[in-house]
């Protein structure tokens, strides 16, 4: 469907129109991704919910923990909070946002203990490695120590609480801003992305995790429109990749 008809399916609302793109979303939607058609995930009352990441997941520069209308950031986290907020609101579901911008898998592991495990999540969600990259040497990246670190986080989580529900999202780059003019770089850092994204999916595995293939999910979104239109300096979403993670992440919890 061609951006016109893209834009116009989105500007519907009300009656028939949109139960028309709630049933055929893709129509109307060239990401590849469907929209909000999934199944309400099952959670006890008062399950906490805990994010932890860099960047991607923080934004919420300067945030007040106790200020109530700016305590989530506005990034991925936010709206899923937002859509089970309303789609759930009897179970009385509790968001936590650990992510701190610059972090690598490292300073994860060293704030592990107090962010998470004292946190008590019934649920815990990362996103972590695009900052792990070494983009002027590839065998800098260590993937075995990395892959290391992050089962060690999750068998300690495991440990505190054997029923945690864990999704782990892979590390992304598109090839947009900055990247543009960086070719051997933007090789280098794909490969390691490569590598990370096979160990998360492997961990997954090993810890019956949800597995949300972000790399995939945005690889596919910008063949269908283009890399700008999600992520505006080959790494940082823009609400529109962001509201792409939040659907896929609620898509594959449902599921």
């Amino acid at each position: 469907m061609n951006r016109r008809h893209f834009l116009q399916a989105g500007a519907l609302c009300g009656g028939a129109a949109a139960t028309t793109i709630a049933t055929h979303g893709a129509e109307g939607n060239p990401s590849g991704v469907t929209g909000y058609q999934y199944r309400l995930p099952r959670f006890k009352e008062g399950s906490r919910l805990l994010f932890i990441g860099d960047s991607i997941t923080d934004m919420k520069w300067g945030r007040n923990e106790k200020d109530r209308n700016h305590y989530l950031g506005h990034s991925y986290v936010y709206l899923i909070a937002a859509r089970l907020g309303v789609d759930m609101p009897q179970a009385k579901l509790e968001f936590f946002n650990r992510g701190h911008s610059g972090n690598r898998l490292t300073n994860l592991k060293s704030r592990w203990q107090k962010d998470v495990i004292e946190m008590k999540p019934d649920l815990l969600s990362v996103l972590i490695g695009v900052n792990d990259r070494k983009v002027e040497k590839v065998n800098d990246f260590v993937a075995d120590q990395w892959e290391a670190d992050y089962r060690d986080v999750l068998t300690r989580s495991r440990k505190a609480n054997d029923k945690l529900r864990i999704v782990l999202l892979d590390p992304f780059v598109l090839k947009s801003g900055w990247w543009m003019t960086k070719g051997g770089q933007w090789d280098t850092s794909r490969a390691q992305i490569a590598k990370m994204c096979a160990i998360v999916d492997k961990l997954a595995g090993e810890f019956d995790a949800v597995h949300v293939k972000t790399q995939e999910i945005f690889d596919a979104a910008a063949k269908a429109v283009n890399p700008e239109q999600w992520i505006w300096d080959g790494v940082h979403p823009l609400p529109q990749g962001h509201e792409l993670i939040a659907r896929s992440w609620l898509q594959a919890v449902s599921a």
